[in-house]
């Protein structure tokens, strides 16, 4: 068999595809091997420093704090909207910078080899994190339960300020995935019902995705927790990829439902993200975990692995870990099904 590159392989999994091998995604594009499946395009319409720990467009403030691996956070000591129907009057919309797309394009190829690697673009907006970034979580789910239809409006306005520009990109980019990240729910369960999913969510994300939908391009949704009652949902407004897709959803079941339609990344968790027993781990039994796991989930197709190892910021087990689950997904991922391209 001719050798398939990355991109080639990703693409047969949109929409419950079958791919050459199970392929890796990694939300942070980082190749391996010299191999890179997707890469998220750069492209900046507003000025948001929150996520190098200043205040994001809307007016969020973030803080790094010391755990979570350094991440940029929005800082929960303080909450910008204390009601939803004060919005217009608090709630920063952030004013468009000029943007020379083509420029723009340009510099995105010197690190996206389009011919090897997918180009993901998205439109810059996760209407549930935002909501809670901007009145804390418990005042964004009491909104969410007390006046929808305001909330509506807060989301609605803010797709209305920032499309215009990213339908313009996507125009340019001509993305080979649209790619929609907003986390909605917990290990267990949703934040909140499919009714206001279906009420509140479901026609800003349509709305979010219409570049997409008109051009048929695939939606690629980074969704933590357990989504399974939302899939339907998703799977309306173009969803044919989601992940990570974690373990506490019933892959086998929803591949099943799904078949043909939709694909899934990730459902690998071991020892929560890290390997059992960190910073001191036995390697065999790491490997075999991350085979188990591509044993259980990638028959059939529709499937592609993804896992991010964490422990404390800067402890070289953590690289170690890294390296060798993906030594173990780049092989064993081309053994399962056969693949011998290379």
């Amino acid at each position: 068999m001719a050798k398939v590159t990355p991109k080639e392989n990703f693409l047969k999994l949109s929409g419950g595809g079958y791919p050459y091998y199970v392929p890796f995604y990694s939300i942070m594009g980082d190749p391996y091997m010299g191999e890179c499946a997707v890469r998220d395009a750069r492209v900046a319409f507003f000025e948001d420093t929150g996520f190098q720990g200043g205040v994001d467009m809307w007016g969020v403030p973030y803080a790094r704090p010391s755990s979570g691996i350094e991440a940029p956070m929005p800082d929960t000591r303080i909450t910008v909207l204390e009601e939803i129907t004060d919005w217009a009057d608090i709630v920063k919309f952030p004013d468009p910078l000029s943007v020379d797309l083509e420029k723009a394009y340009a510099e995105n190829l010197k690190r996206i080899d389009r011919s090897q690697t997918c180009l993901a673009l998205g439109p810059g907006l996760n209407p549930f994190q935002e909501l809670v970034a901007l009145m804390g979580f418990e005042g964004g789910l009491i909104a969410l339960a007390e006046d929808p239809e305001e909330v509506s409006a807060l989301l609605n306005a803010m797709v209305d300020h920032i499309m215009p520009h990213f339908k313009k990109a996507f125009e340019v980019f001509k993305p080979d995935f649209w790619h929609i990240v907003d986390d909605t729910c917990s290990r267990d369960a949703p934040f909140f019902s499919p009714a206001i999913y279906e009420e509140v969510f479901l026609p800003i994300y349509t709305r979010l995705c219409e570049p997409a939908i008109e051009n048929g391009v695939p939606v690629l949704f980074h969704n933590c927790g357990n989504l399974t009652p939302f899939l339907e949902f998703m799977y309306k407004f173009g969803v044919r990829v989601t992940e990570p897709f974690q373990e506490m959803n019933d892959i086998v079941k929803c591949k099943e439902q799904f078949k043909g339609r939709m694909s899934f990344i990730g459902h690998w968790g071991w020892g929560s993200h890290i390997p059992k027993n960190y910073p001191d781990f036995d390697e065999e039994e790491f490997r075999q975990d991350i085979r188990n796991t591509i044993d259980e989930c990638a028959v059939g197709g529709e499937y592609g692995f993804s896992g991010f190892p964490i422990g404390i910021p800067g402890d070289p087990g953590v690289k170690r870990a890294t390296q060798i689950m993906r030594d173990e997904v780049h092989w064993y991922g081309r053994k399962v099904y056969g693949y011998t391209g290379e």
